[in-house]
């Protein structure tokens, strides 16, 4: 199914001009995903090159999962040591770049699922070290609507490209307006406890951290579009206790769903999915830092009804709450994270445990509307409530 060059300019327009702060001429912004994506990533190198920028289009195999430094292939046929010969013209390249969009959506995730595990977590690995300088300059992540991923969810191609392009055309300015008042609480916040319910058995799981003197932000499409989430990083060391995850997420091609953690002095300790545990083991035994929590968030996109596999919409929907293992967000931590005082304290902070780094960081989500398996959650004394698709102080 096309989508309207007008609405491609407008997605394009958004994603430049509001996320990324527009473009300058000194600018080389990397235009990264599948040929697939074609479509909105030749509207965006034409507005780039229009502006004075350069566009440096970064075309990504269709068996590369979110273009790491390898695809599957060198995971199924290759070795740990392969993989770690990653060219050096691959770090220039993400160097030159003064900004990043990378447009998800693949012709076909199955192309990028099954691969053997020690090649897979030596590939997150071997790509920590890209993420981290796309991490530390101005990005933003969208999602273009594939029948791969329409198949994922069960709609067709038609429905599902309705449902990305519409929240897309949406503008991201009212989120600011909506995400104050939660995002005022969580600021003045020192703990935050999460109650779920497991479905096996009916107990009541609850879990515990510390976010006092932790960057709160507000999401409204600078990073993620569309958006509409309320985040920090938790004090790494003081998780503790048990939460259940009741809602699907996609990852490496496959889905998971129904996720049990456990947590003791910030690790995890236990762990299952009822679909995907083998996906789930994967992320967490990646390294140490995959044991730990880099995150919690707050959906509050009141506009995303649907509730897809994809993280990037999935985090999104209001009422939901989700949660990162793996890396925390340096913003959280320190204002500029380029800066030499920046790394330090960064530095610093992970000796001490406050802070976690890994290769990998993915969310998994909480339904807390009715129906799902959220119970509860509360800012240090305040419960909060979901009222007209959004969280709210009560």
């Amino acid at each position: 199914m096309s989508i309207s060059e007008a609405k491609l300019k407008t997605w394009a327009d958004y994603l430049l001009n509001y996320s990324l702060g527009g473009v300058r001429e000194d600018d080389v912004i990397m235009i990264k995903g599948e040929h697939i994506a074609w479509p909105l990533m030749s509207v965006l190198q034409d507005m780039v090159f229009a502006a004075g920028g350069i566009a440096d289009v970064n075309i990504v195999a269709p068996d590369n999962d979110r273009g790491k430094v390898w695809g599957a292939s060198i995971a199924r046929h290759g070795t740990p040591a392969q993989i770690e010969r990653v060219p050096a013209w691959h770090k220039a390249r993400y160097d030159a770049m003064t900004k990043y969009i990378e447009i998800l959506g693949a012709e076909d995730p199955a192309l990028s699922a099954g691969q053997p595990e020690e090649t897979a977590m030596a590939v997150m690995r071997a790509d920590e070290q890209y993420k981290r300088i796309r991490l530390g300059k101005p990005w933003v992540l969208t999602l273009y609507p594939t029948q791969g991923f329409a198949d994922l969810e069960g709609m067709t191609l038609e429905e599902y490209t309705d449902v990305i392009v519409s929240a897309s055309m949406q503008d991201p300015r009212e989120l600011d307006r909506v995400e104050q008042d939660i995002y005022e609480l969580m600021d003045d916040s020192s703990t935050m406890r999460i109650q779920t319910r497991h479905p096996d058995d009916g107990r009541t799981l609850e879990l515990r951290m510390n976010i006092a003197e932790r960057g709160v932000i507000k999401c409204t499409g600078k990073r993620n579009f569309p958006d509409g989430e309320v985040f920090t990083s938790p004090n790494t060391k003081t998780v503790e206790g048990e939460i259940f995850v009741d809602l699907p997420v996609y990852n490496s091609g496959t889905t998971v769903q129904g996720i049990y953690l456990k947590f003791e002095n910030g690790r995890i300790v236990q762990y299952s999915a009822q679909t995907g545990h083998e996906t789930l083991a994967k992320i967490i035994e990646t390294d140490d830092g995959s044991h730990r929590l880099g995150e919690v968030a707050l959906g509050m996109n009141a506009g995303i009804t649907k509730v897809l596999k994809h993280p990037l919409f999935v985090e999104k929907v209001g009422g939901t709450l989700h949660i990162a293992i793996g890396a925390s967000y340096p913003e959280c931590y320190v204002a500029d994270e380029g800066s030499e005082e920046g790394k330090a304290a960064l530095d610093r902070m992970f000796e001490e445990g406050l802070l976690n780094r890994s290769a990998q960081h993915v969310d998994i989500v909480t339904d807390f509307r009715e129906g799902g398996a959220g119970i509860g959650v509360w800012l240090d004394d305040t419960k909060i409530e979901v009222k007209d698709g959004i969280w709210v102080r009560p």
